[in-house]
């Protein structure tokens, strides 16, 4: 027990103070034990980072598992992302279209899908549909390990956890979710393509002119950098949700939870401080 969880235990108890004071010393230990209880998060997160850190010193552990999960994070999750891509390249044309007023130029629906999907909804979609996906397996996975003692057992056999479970996780996620974005905006770039020529009255020299309407490359920069930051996300935050997981099936599910729902709060935070920051540049 910390030094500081002692003073809170040998405290006066709250039903010994008069009742008209009660409330207000009830409310003050409250938002105290909450603060300490956030900070504490914060410090147990940059201790895991900093032992992160420290595994990158071994390579022959952590590299052949990087493979595998580079398939199993990146591969597998093709289908899903091109499916979820595709229709949403799809609706952004036609929503674009039957928006327009009359007179307005016909080559605004190409640039309308080029700018959203690859913006926005396509890094943003990609890491959020991922992370339920991806995520939630990741947590379920090194939980299921902690409850049952595989990972006491990798350190018996001199294994570092964090090498073998933890790098392979986040180097995959690294490499594997601007891949997969860059196939999600060009399956919405596709999908807008079909959808507006052959269920509207765009033509696809219109569509085509709109697509390189003042394109430029820091567009998929841009767009790649948030896919980098959010399979950082998604990896760092489910991992760690899954290593600390207690009190067996039950915490597997609560850790679970936790860390689809952190993940996704964490992913639309980037995304609004990447938009925040960056934004203006896009047109430079």
């Amino acid at each position: 027990m910390s030094e500081l969880d002692r003073r809170f235990v040998e405290q006066r108890p709250t039903e010994q103070f008069p009742v008209v004071q009660r409330q207000g010393i009830k409310f003050t230990r409250r938002v105290t034990r909450a603060f300490i209880a956030f900070f504490r998060q914060i410090g147990q997160r940059g201790y895991f980072l900093r032992d992160i850190g420290r595994a990158f010193g071994d390579p022959a552990t952590f590299v052949p598992e990087t493979i595998r999960q580079m398939r199993r994070i990146g591969v597998d999750s093709i289908p899903l992302t091109v499916i979820v891509a595709a229709f949403i390249g799809g609706v952004i044309a036609l929503q674009t279209r039957y928006q327009l007023f009359p007179g307005v130029q016909l080559t605004i629906i190409g640039l309308s899908v080029r700018l959203m999907q690859v913006l926005e909804l396509g890094p943003l979609l990609t890491g959020l549909v991922l992370t339920g996906r991806v995520g939630a397996r990741m947590t379920a996975e090194i939980g299921t390990m902690r409850v049952t003692e595989q990972i006491d057992a990798l350190e018996t056999l001199s294994y570092d956890p964090l090498a073998f479970l933890i790098v392979p996780r986040l180097l995959a996620c690294l490499v594997m979710l601007p891949a997969l974005v860059i196939c999600a905006d060009a399956m919405g770039l596709v999908s807008g393509y079909a959808v507006a020529v052959y269920a509207t009255d765009v033509t696809k020299e219109d569509y085509i002119a709109g697509v390189r309407l003042g394109f430029g490359t820091f567009q998929v920069v841009y767009s790649l950098l948030k896919a980098t930051l959010f399979g950082a996300a998604i990896s760092f935050i489910c991992s760690y949700e899954g290593f600390v997981t207690e009190a067996g099936a039950e915490g597997v599910g609560r850790s679970t939870a936790k860390a689809v729902v952190i993940t996704s709060v964490t992913i639309l935070v980037l995304d609004t401080l990447t938009a925040a920051l960056l934004a203006p540049y896009l047109q430079t």
